[in-house]
């Protein structure tokens, strides 16, 4: 079983590490659903990377914000660099990143999130047929859903959230915020109306 930590500067990663996290999922400079949020440059995803490997844990970067058409180049981009740093995997939502990441980082594992809203086994068996590792299931689901769910499919792993944002959005996928105020949550840039 794998700790889980979210980080948000050197210092939280430390303390995370120092407590035995086994993985570290943190949001770069781009295309993750916490824009406001202390993200991590590349050269301190660089030390990120570097610590957590000492310590033998792993790196998930969030690429989970819907992708539009004009920033697919500076997508792939900064899909490349990461690689580069040797994250260890990419947490994504828009299948068009998970698409870039296979051809131009395909050294890097694939992560569903749980804006993805999987909450059945198609759902699984298409992110395994496209080369997911790990899928960040739906937030909705009963824990009666999940163990099924978990005995299925026992060759990928699962996961879900204990607690987090307490949006009132189908696993995050909420449109009021950009609706009021422009502010899109699947851009990264939730007002949080609904709190």
């Amino acid at each position: 079983m794998e700790l889980l930590a979210p980080a948000g500067s050197i210092d939280a990663l430390r303390a995370a590490l120092y407590a035995g996290a086994d993985a570290i999922y943190l949001g770069g400079t781009g295309f993750n659903a916490r824009q406001s949020a202390a993200n991590f440059n590349f050269e301190e995803l660089e030390e990120a990377v570097t610590l957590a490997h000492e310590y033998n844990a792993r790196i998930y970067v969030t690429v989970n914000t819907l992708v539009n058409e004009h920033e697919l180049e500076e997508l792939e981009e900064y899909l490349i660099k990461l690689a580069r740093l040797n994250v260890d995997a990419f947490i994504v939502q828009d299948l068009a990143v998970a698409k870039i990441a296979r051809r131009v980082a395909s050294n890097v594992e694939m992560h569903a999130s749980t804006q993805m809203t999987v909450h059945n086994s198609a759902g699984i068996e298409h992110l395994k047929e496209q080369g997911f590792k790990r899928v960040v299931l739906a937030r909705e689901l009963d824990i009666k859903t999940i163990k099924e769910m978990a005995k299925k499919h026992s060759d990928i792993g699962l996961e879900v959230f204990a607690h987090g944002a307490l949006c009132y959005a189908y696993s995050g996928q909420c449109l009021m915020s950009s609706m009021i105020g422009g502010r899109s949550g699947n851009r990264g840039a939730c007002a949080g109306p609904c709190r």
